[in-house]
């Protein structure tokens, strides 16, 4: 029950509690053996947040989520917001050097951690005496913290109804921290209003339903993998969570059974069913959508989707965690357009600017900007790096999103995805961008992933090197990938030196890691 005068701003947890008011019997939430309603998550969320306020957690305390894709994951995530906290979800593979900056970084009130993960990280822990720590499972050996809750505790104990509410929509609702390949992971804030804004206008254009069943396979640490289940719970629909998609028979197979609609995926994960000879086995014919972020889909990849999914529609997405969304490809223009990322999504605005900040034409490359709600409120505690992405806009006293990605817009508007700014490699006093060079490499027949990176040499600047994985079976050489590259590319583009890997690097989310090719 809402008590406060606060009771009529819409919050982000309100999707839970109306969720759980209008299908309180809806089956919310498949995970592994696991099967809650709409009524027993809400529960479980409240009771959780009452204990963590019981505990000292006040209004924008910040809880750390150290976490598998889990049901303890999903109750942990509400019972924060329903706290009046703020979500720092963390991937259980993460360095422990990297959680202790991240947990003294963020200075943490309360921890949520499984039992297992927590052993490893146990000295930061340890470090941070006034942290809460509750856990799911159980922790062996002497290096249990001494405020530490039992996870089954802590939601038994602290009662079914809500807190009272007393945060507004610009308090922060989480933090979400970037990979930091290249430094200190940087804090992005998110408020309810940014996050309720990009769940709205996603869930418009997917034209998603709340008979919809969403898979979830990517961690609910990473945004892409977080939206799927705060979307999925803002139209009272059913979340199939999935701890990985390190074992693709097993999840194909529950995406049938389970009646899965909603099919979110990356690159990496298409690759992966791309290479399965058993696909032909199953039956998706329930799929409505299909969508992709992180990169531009591959062409071979388009058709690949579309022959499996022959009633759904594809959507090609880019975005960053500094504003979730950016575009996203309409499916009508996937064939007219296969190679673009679209247009804005709802309720947003992009363009791109030179060096000077002046705006550019169809087929200029520069810097995209986006403008909108979703847009995050800056860096965690990092002012210089905000100021450097978060910039006054054309309107008076608004500030805009520069993202540092290269793009260029065609006549009809449509955004092409260039190049990470800091990943152009300058070689022979030419600018090249990986991704070119990658999707004439990906193309070739028998190429499953590709990764492309510049390496320092002395009469070149940068020489590109070219790291490529087969697809199994090919008996595709080196040189054959040099002669498909001459034939596609400009001299210049052409790599110096090409690798064939059995896999790449990957980030704790999937992600191809280049920082280690490099």
């Amino acid at each position: 029950m809402k008590h406060s005068m606060n009771a009529a701003v819409p919050l982000l947890h309100d999707y839970l509690e109306d969720a759980a008011s209008k299908f309180p019997q809806k089956v919310a939430l498949v995970c592994q053996s696991e099967r809650l309603t709409y009524a027993d998550i809400d529960a479980r969320a409240n009771a959780l947040a009452r204990t963590l306020q019981s505990h000292g957690v006040c209004r924008g305390d910040r809880v750390m989520l150290l976490l598998e894709n889990s049901v303890e994951a999903v109750i942990a995530f509400w019972a924060t917001l329903k706290a009046g906290g703020v979500a720092v979800a963390v991937n259980p593979q993460t360095r422990p050097e990297k959680f202790s900056y991240m947990l003294s970084d963020c200075r943490a009130a309360a921890l949520v951690a499984d039992a297992r993960v927590a052993a490893s990280f146990m000295p930061a822990i340890a470090g941070a005496p006034e942290v809460l720590v509750v856990l799911a499972g159980e922790l062996a050996g002497p290096l249990r913290p001494a405020r530490c809750l039992p996870f089954e505790d802590a939601v038994r104990g602290g009662g079914a109804n809500a807190p009272e509410r007393r945060s507004i929509d610009v308090d922060l609702a989480a933090i979400i921290y970037t990979s930091g390949s290249t430094g200190e992971p940087k804090g992005v804030m998110l408020t309810h209003r940014n996050m309720q804004a990009a769940a709205t206008s996603i869930t418009t254009y997917l034209e998603s339903r709340h008979d919809d069943v969403v898979l979830a396979v990517l961690p609910l640490s990473f945004d892409y993998g977080l939206y799927q289940m705060i979307m999925t719970f803002k139209l009272g629909a059913t979340l199939l969570l999935e701890r990985s998609f390190a074992y693709p028979a097993d999840v194909l197979r529950r995406v049938v059974t389970e009646g899965v609609t909603g099919f979110p995926g990356v690159p990496t994960i298409f690759a992966m069913m791309a290479d399965m000879k058993s696909l032909p086995e199953y039956d998706f014919s329930r799929v409505r959508y299909v969508t992709n972020t992180a990169a531009a889909l591959p062409v071979k990849h388009i058709g690949m989707l579309s022959k499996l999914f022959p009633d759904a529609r594809i959507y090609s997405m880019y975005g960053l965690t500094e504003c979730k969304r950016c575009t996203y490809l309409p499916p009508k223009d996937l064939d007219r357009k296969p190679t673009s990322v679209g247009i804005a999504i709802p309720n947003t605005e992009v363009w791109v600017v030179d060096e000077e900040d002046r705006r550019l034409g169809p087929g200029e490359v520069g810097q995209l900007v986006v403008r909108g709600a979703t847009v995050m409120r800056g860096y965690w505690e990092k002012p210089e790096e905000t100021a450097r992405k978060l910039r006054p806009g054309p309107l008076a006293g608004e500030l805009v999103l520069y993202t540092g990605d290269y793009c260029r817009l065609d006549e009809e508007g449509y955004v092409y995805f260039v190049a990470r700014m800091d990943d152009i490699i300058k070689s022979r006093g030419e600018k090249v961008a990986p991704k070119e060079v990658e999707s004439a490499i990906v193309d070739l027949e028998g190429v499953r992933e590709v990764a492309v990176v510049g390496v320092a040499d002395a009469l070149l600047g940068q020489a590109i090197k070219a790291f490529v994985v087969l697809e199994s079976g090919s008996t595709l050489t080196a040189r054959d990938v040099e002669r498909h590259c001459r034939l596609r590319l400009d001299p210049f583009m052409v790599p110096r030196f090409i690798e064939l890997r059995g896999e790449l690097p990957r980030t704790a989310t999937g992600k191809i890691l280049k920082l280690g090719l490099a």
